[in-house]
């Protein structure tokens, strides 16, 4: 009878037990869904911010300043050190033209020479003197080359045969062409220098009264840079005989390069570093960016090199990467722009590299020697650097990896051997600013041009762009550097390989009005 009664409590509290560990299971099951959801949460809010990050990056980067410089009253320790250098105004006035422009006088007289007072003869007594620019676009003329013959009067009497000789005209860029060294020079740099598109070029003729088609045009660019190629060869063999080099590369397209059109191609750009005194911008069209078309280049070559993050450039036998500050720098500047949340830590990365800047800019005004520049970085620029590394490794463990920031310390922490590099030696720069600005004329003009239709235009396309850029490094004026190349190219004997009097810094032109 007992047993009976227990039963039912024993069956009922059994149940219980079940239930109640189903009750905890589910609520084990919400616990952890809680948690999962709790992640996603952080997942998704860190996802959102950095989409609203690289949305404020993007709306910075096509609406905002382009320039890097910080604007006046962000934090900068660097400018805490005033500057004892005079400001800089600009010249007022009207500009005085060079004495080197052909000039015309126009005289105004007065018609009516009776005195208004008294009514006696005017006489004349001096002139008021003021000039104008005058401007005649696409002047074309014509070059009649008229070859004399010659025939002896003796052979003609008391021979069979008389020989008749005709006087020889020098050799011509393109033979048989109608192109001269003149106008030869007008399309190249029009094109290369000045990125002006051929078929407006084809235009601007047009309007002088010249008709020429553009396929005409691209066919004397090409056969200008096969003229001028064994010149760019020598520069390359002057180049890589420097100290140290600079490189930076960017996409091209080129149409007839693979099977795919649309694929891109590359021009690399190499060149001597900021202090040489003869220096050689070289432009090298190759179809990829791997690491072979850089050690193609550089066979031989031992040295520094300086270049961005790219690696590529790193690994290769004989050379010595340097890493470029303006390409960390430009990541915080992005950080800053992109993340509200971390932009003190931008400002801080940004005032440590402020600092070193400032000490270029000072060995810059100053003009120190290699040496002394050297001296510079030692003694004040490596403290500088010795905080900034010890900010970093403290900085990365408090920042999110993904963020903006968190993406800058990891790049500077690992290009620091290579950032550091340059304070090894003077005739090193802080960064590779001075490609990328003999990178960008080719950048402005892919913006016109868009593309280029062969491999071989492609490569006269580096060529011309090599004189160009070296042009300007040289501080020559490129057009009247082309018209003496285009003379004296085609005249020189076969063979002879020495170009050192045709180099911008051994050449004396008739016309250099850079």
């Amino acid at each position: 009878m007992c047993h009976a009664i227990k039963m039912p409590d024993t069956i009922l509290i059994t149940e219980l037990q079940n239930q109640l560990a189903l009750m905890q299971a589910k609520l084990d099951g919400l616990e952890k869904d809680k948690i999962s959801l709790q992640e996603d949460k952080v997942e998704m809010q860190s996802r959102i911010d950095h989409l609203l990050a690289e949305l404020k990056l993007s709306k910075s980067q096509k609406y905002g300043k382009k320039s890097e410089k910080a604007p006046r009253g962000t934090f900068n320790e660097a400018e805490q050190h005033k500057t004892t250098e005079p400001p800089k105004h600009h010249k007022k006035g009207k500009q005085i033209l060079a004495e080197h422009f052909e000039r015309e006088e126009v005289e105004h007289t007065l018609t009516e020479l009776t005195c208004q007072c008294c009514g006696e003869q005017l006489h004349q007594c001096g002139s008021e003197d003021s000039e104008q620019v005058k401007i005649i676009p696409a002047k074309v003329s014509v070059i009649k080359h008229k070859q004399f013959k010659y025939a002896c009067r003796h052979c003609e009497h008391e021979q069979l045969a008389s020989k008749i000789i005709t006087a020889p005209k020098p050799k011509q860029p393109i033979p048989g062409s109608i192109a001269s060294p003149e106008a030869l020079s007008a399309v190249v740099t029009g094109k290369y220098c000045d990125a002006l598109p051929l078929y407006r070029f084809v235009d601007i003729l047009g309007r002088g009264g010249l008709e020429l088609s553009r396929g005409t045009l691209a066919n004397w660019c090409i056969k200008a840079g096969l003229l001028i190629s064994p010149l760019v060869a020598a520069m390359q063999r002057h180049l890589l005989s420097e100290h140290s080099l600079c490189a930076d590369e960017t996409r091209t397209q080129v149409l007839d390069e693979g099977d795919n059109p649309s694929s891109n191609s590359y021009m690399w750009v190499y060149r001597s570093n900021e202090v040489s005194r003869e220096p050689v911008v070289i432009y090298d069209y190759q179809a990829g960016r791997s690491r072979a078309c850089a050690k193609e280049f550089l066979a031989g070559y031992q040295g520094y090199l300086q270049c961005d993050g790219y690696r590529v450039y790193d690994g290769i036998e004989g050379i010595t990467p340097v890493g470029c500050w303006a390409h960390a720098r430009r990541k915080y500047n992005d950080a800053l722009k992109a993340e509200s949340k971390n932009k003190g830590r931008a400002h801080k990365a940004i005032s440590f590299i402020s600092q070193l800047y400032k000490l270029e800019t000072h060995a810059k005004n100053k003009q120190l020697s290699p040496q002394a520049r050297y001296q510079l970085r030692q003694e004040k620029a490596l403290p500088i650097l010795m905080h900034f590394k010890a900010w970093l490794d403290e900085a990365e463990g408090k920042v999110t990896a993904g963020s903006y920031i968190g993406k800058a310390i990891k790049y500077t922490l690992n290009q620091w051997p290579k950032l550091m590099r340059y304070s090894e030696d003077g005739e090193l720069g802080i960064d590779n600013n001075i490609t990328e600005r003999d990178i960008r004329p080719f950048t402005t003009g892919r913006k016109n041009w868009l593309f280029s239709k062969s491999i071989n235009g492609a490569q006269a396309s580096a060529t011309l762009y090599s004189i160009v850029m070296t042009c300007r490094a040289n501080d020559i004026n490129p057009y009247y550097y082309f018209v003496h190349l285009f003379k004296t190219l085609p005249n020189r004997d076969e063979g002879d390989d020495d170009f050192t009097e045709l180099m911008p810094w051994n050449v004396q032109l008739d016309f250099d009005y850079s």
